[in-house]
């Protein structure tokens, strides 16, 4: 049997309205489950990177790309173990404000954390993390008897250690698209 792996699916796209529908449907097609989602302009003007994180045998992954390829508005996909990406995540953790005042290990946890605080009022402070998941999760356990308000969790972000060279198919789409 395949060894089950964590794989980065990075998906240029042009931006069409139900892409996103489209490319999920073939994740549920499959029953795969979706660790983390992400989607954002990318380096060439027009063109949106989705990042797609799951886990499966690099057979199934070399599938699911061939599968998002066949999408019309899909210019390219590619997929890559963790171990080829440079990653992070960011999170977001609303305290309420007396805890940071009254309890002072907060302030060191935060500091400890490379983390930021973001805003402060009178009823909430913001702190802001960047990080590995086990990073931003390991200060959201320790917050949370600290009176935390609210928590989001980004998706993953990442960029290839190697040329990809999606540059160029990304310069021949905008210039055929000028055409």
């Amino acid at each position: 049997m395949s060894d089950i792996t964590k794989y980065t699916i990075s998906i240029y796209t042009e931006n069409n309205v139900g892409l996103l529908n489209r490319v999920s449907a073939i994740f549920l097609k499959r029953h795969i489950d979706i660790l983390s989602f992400s989607t954002s302009q990318s380096e060439i003007p027009d063109v949106f990177r989705f990042i797609v994180v799951v886990k499966m045998t690099e057979s199934g992954v070399k599938k699911i790309v061939q599968q998002i390829e066949k999408q019309i508005d899909v210019i390219k996909a590619f997929y890559h173990t963790d171990e080829e990406t440079i990653f992070q995540e960011s999170a977001l953790y609303k305290v309420k404000s007396s805890s940071l005042f009254e309890e002072r290990q907060i302030q060191n946890m935060i500091k400890d954390s490379h983390a930021n605080i973001v805003t402060v009022s009178p009823e909430f402070f913001v702190i802001e993390k960047t990080g590995f998941r086990h990073e931003t999760e390991a200060l959201r356990k320790s917050l949370a008897p600290y009176g935390l308000l609210q928590f989001v969790r980004s998706g993953r972000i990442s960029i290839t250690k190697e040329k990809m060279g999606i540059s160029e198919i990304l310069n021949t789409f905008k210039q055929q698209n000028k055409d």
